[in-house]
């Protein structure tokens, strides 16, 4: 036999979210003949049913409850309490008070009877009576069903629908028509009771058998009294609702035991969830991190490469390379770093809500190790940079001195060209004395000239060693030019030696010498000398990095334009010196034989060399104003940069201060500070063009080859940096803040007492550090009434909450670790203990489970996982196959090994 008594003290509240439905008794709907047969029936055998116990039953539901004797009496059947006295009287006031002190105790548990009076059923009004005992199964048989948080009709379909589920031919959506071939009927049955019914022999062409069959073993080996015929219900195209529910109400009572298993079931399930979605967030954790960490792997050895190249171009290209890698490789990995520790955070946080032991990743993985080896990136990085801006001097620097050592060397070799001849010829052996004179001072003029040559080449050689020493690529092509020349020169001075020997041995014999000549090639050789020195400074490459450098250059070119007047004057005397040789000649009729005997240098090329000379002036003056107006260019980027890189770092370090009193001073509903922080975030992000423009700038800068700039103390890497924390530092934030409403929402903490922990916890943070050391901790403990004053049960107390909350003995407490101490103080959770009891109820109090109970009882993945990771059972009473869910269940705690 059913029994209700269990749960009748329901709260009204609770009784009255389940009746309102039926508030809208439909008396129309009573006058359907079938319909109203059907209720009879049910109603009747059900009444029956509570009634037997009691030792009486009624024969006509609205004859026999008229003088409300045995209403009264199933009243105290069903609800296992006592009711007024009845009156025992026969007149029609003793028959209606009865009645009323049965509407009395129907209303006082919380039931709203419309439009059922008492008069009605002493007049034996059917409609209404078959209302009243509908009302009073929906409270007593029906209310208390819950399923999945479901009540009442739509919890009892549910129970229906998941016991059904695995069965052909069934699909119950109602409680009318769904039932009409009974194989539901025989289905609930056989789910609980397999051996009752053979279900594969039914067939659903065959309702009546069906429905008889389902019916007579109810009533025989379940104690359910028979309540419908199957005629009734297969004659009725939509047989009535509520006498169905009625029946089938009575099934649900008869197996409220295997309602326990289906409970545990769902708590089982419920656990091993959490534990597959934790595992799932390990695995994506640790196979970003293998990403991240391989990533950084293969990149730090190319920032570490410093194989050199051989020109600008290809260092230039090599840069180009590194600031892709800036701009696109390196921002995506960014946010990969900081998404893990998100991830990380929010593992850990659900790991405590759950009441798991904290994941710890695989050797190399960890937080910390992540940050290191993205330290050692970055330092790479940096000193890749500097390396690369080093070799782009240094090869520019190469560039410059090797074009300078060709032109020197052409301009050389250019004078060189047939000095050996001449100074091997024997031409004095044949020449007069005067010639021979003449020959002798043209050789002193060579003399004059090959030392003022001097310098040039001690020049190319000190370009060659300094190419040497710079490891020019192309050192040895300049060693040899080099060595060329210098062997040269050493004949030139051995050469000119022996034709000075070879003059000075018949200078004797000469004794005519024209002066003006002489006087002529002595001022001519030095001027021409400092002609082709002009020249070959005004042709000279220059390289400036700055202002300073080039005004330096275009000073010394005007102190050069100053000389030009005395070296103008020079011109006309030696000049002046040819014009007087001439007039000598023709005042005396002098034939000259040829050109002066003591020089090459004519009035003609001195002329010419003049006028070449004057000319590279104004190209000389275009090339440094050039120059000046590219100085003054960079200095404008300089400025520029300056001003955006200021107003960037002045923004990050506003930003930085505000995140921090943010986090502090924070208000409203976590929702709220969760919305205003994400706003504040976008608002930061929104920032981005600034620093876009900023990048710009630098690349401006890098391409001009600009190294320094006086204007800021800001450098790109340090605001590359300071921008990538002020990110990290506002995506923590939010994630803290998602982390306590994960915390409120799984501990069911208000948010009240989050306002009231984050109040206490800011007042005792003097430092707005965002954590609390111990005596600041202990001050906050007394202020919320815990007991760890300063005796020794009072220290004890507080070592243990110290060991909770600080678990590896920082010293400070954080305000996650102090929230979660305060949930965990306030609220209940899932333990090891819990779980096993479950298990328990599904293995029928057996010590062990096996791999078909599992199977049967929770769905398939979760059957699936349990069995793959359960130990097999070894104790005494082990059965073939048996599984030990024991050791399993503290093993989901930390309390032992899966």
């Amino acid at each position: 036999m059913v029994d209700y008594h269990a749960n009748n003290q329901s709260s009204t509240g609770r009784a009255q979210m389940y009746m309102e439905p039926e508030n809208d008794w439909d008396r129309d709907l009573l006058l359907d003949p079938a319909w109203e047969k059907q209720q009879r029936k049910t109603f009747t055998a059900w009444c029956n049913s509570h009634l037997r116990k009691s030792g009486t039953q009624i024969e006509n539901i609205e004859e026999d409850f008229r003088d409300g004797l045995k209403l009264m009496l199933l009243l105290e059947t069903i609800a296992g309490e006592r009711l007024p006295k009845p009156e025992r009287g026969k007149m029609r006031v003793h028959k209606i008070n009865n009645v009323n002190k049965a509407l009395d105790f129907i209303a006082g548990k919380g039931v709203k009877l419309v439009s059922i009076g008492a008069e009605e059923i002493v007049d034996g009004n059917a409609k209404m009576t078959l209302g009243m005992i509908w009302t009073i199964i929906l409270r007593f048989a029906i209310q208390d069903i819950s399923v999945e948080e479901t009540s009442a009709k739509e919890g009892l379909l549910l129970w229906c629908q998941r016991k059904t589920a695995p069965y052909k031919n069934v699909n119950v959506q109602n409680f009318h028509i769904s039932w009409k071939d009974g194989l539901a009927f025989n289905a609930l049955i056989h789910r609980h009771r397999p051996d009752l019914i053979d279900y594969d022999s039914l067939r659903k062409d065959d309702p009546v058998t069906n429905l008889n069959n389902a019916f007579e073993v109810a009533e025989k080996h379940l104690d359910i009294p028979k309540m419908l015929d199957a005629e009734d219900i297969v004659n009725t195209a939509r047989p009535d609702e509520k006498a169905i529910m009625t029946y089938v109400s009575s099934f649900y009572h008869a197996f409220s035991g295997a309602q326990k298993a289906e409970t545990a079931a769902n708590r089982i399930c419920k656990v091993l969830a959490v534990n597959q979605e934790n595992e799932q967030m390990m695995e994506d954790y640790e196979k970003l991190a293998s990403e991240l960490l391989e990533w950084i792997r293969r990149t730090v050895p190319w920032l570490e490469n410093r194989t050199q190249e051989k020109t600008v171009n290809d260092m230039q290209a090599k840069q180009e390379d590194f600031r892709d890698y800036r701009c696109v490789h390196k921002p995506p990995k960014v946010q990969e770093k900081c998404q893990l520790e998100i991830s990380f955070n929010t593992l850990q946080t659900k790991l405590r809500l759950s009441n798991r032991p904290a994941f710890m990743p695989s050797e190399g993985r960890m937080v910390s190790d992540i940050n290191g080896a993205w330290h050692t990136l970055e330092g790479a990085e940096k000193g890749y940079e500097e390396w690369i801006l080093s070799e782009i001097r240094r090869l520019e620097r190469l560039e410059h001195l090797a074009e300078k050592f060709h032109q020197k060397a052409a301009i050389h070799e250019s004078w060189t060209d047939g000095k050996e001849a001449m100074l091997t010829q024997k031409d004095y052996e044949t020449s007069t004395l005067s010639e021979v004179k003449a020959l002798l001072r043209k050789h002193e003029a060579f003399e004059s000239d090959l030392a003022a040559h001097q310098d040039r080449v001690e020049q190319i050689a000190a370009i060659a060693q300094e190419l040497n020493e710079l490891d020019y690529y192309d050192s040895a092509k300049v060693n040899t030019r080099c060595q060329k020349i210098c062997d040269q020169w050493d004949t030139l001075g051995a050469f000119t030696q022996s034709r000075k020997e070879s003059l000075e041995r018949t200078e004797k014999q000469l004794e005519s010498i024209d002066e003006l000549y002489l006087e002529y090639a002595k001022r001519a050789a030095p001027f021409n000398n400092w002609m082709e020195g002009a020249m070959e400074d005004l042709q000279d490459m220059f390289i400036v990095h700055n202002i300073e450098e080039i005004q330096g250059l275009i000073t010394a070119h005007e102190q050069f334009k100053s000389t030009l007047a005395e070296a103008n004057k020079e011109r006309e005397a030696i000049q002046a010196i040819q014009a007087e040789v001439l007039k000598i000649a023709q005042s005396n009729g002098i034939k000259l034989s040829g050109a002066n005997p003591y020089t090459t240098i004519t009035p003609e090329s001195i002329d010419g060399k003049w006028e070449k000379a004057m000319a590279m002036v104004p190209l000389r003056d275009t090339a440094l104003q050039g120059e000046l107006n590219k100085q003054n260019s960079n200095d404008t980027l300089r400025a520029k940069f300056a001003t955006q890189a200021n107003a960037v770092g002045a923004y990050i370090q506003a930003k930085m201060e505000e995140i921090g009193r943010i986090s502090i001073e924070m208000n409203g509903t976590l929702e709220d500070q969760l919305t205003n922080l994400k706003e504040y975030q976008k608002t930061i992000m929104s920032y981005m063009p600034e620093i876009n423009t900023l990048e710009g700038y630098h690349q401006l800068i890098q391409e001009a080859l600009i190294f320094d700039n006086q204007y800021t103390s800001y450098t790109m890497e340090h605001l590359r940096v300071g921008w990538e924390q002020l990110l990290t530092t506002i995506a923590r934030t939010v994630n803290e803040v998602e982390n306590q409403i994960l915390t409120r929402d799984a501990k069911g903490i208000t948010q009240e007492q989050l306002h009231e922990y984050r109040a206490s916890f800011n007042h005792f943070d003097k430092d707005h550090s965002g954590a609390l050391i111990a005596e600041e901790f202990k001050a906050c403990l007394i202020s919320l009434s815990y007991d760890v004053e300063n005796e020794k049960q009072g220290e004890s107390e507080f070592a243990r909450i110290m060991s909770i909350v600080d678990p590896n003995g920082s010293g400070a407490v954080t305000f996650q670790a102090f929230i979660d101490f305060m949930s965990r103080e306030t609220t209940d959770t899932d333990t090891a203990d819990q779980v096993i009891a479950s298990f328990k109820i599904l293995a029928a109090d057996k010590t062990f489970i096996t791999a078909e109970e599992l199977r049967r009882e929770l769905p398939p993945d979760q059957a699936e996982y349990c069995i793959a990771r359960m130990a097999p059972y070894t104790g005494a009473d082990a059965a073939p196959g048996a599984l030990d869910y024991m050791s399993f269940s503290t093993a989901l705690y930390g309390e032992s090994d899966l």
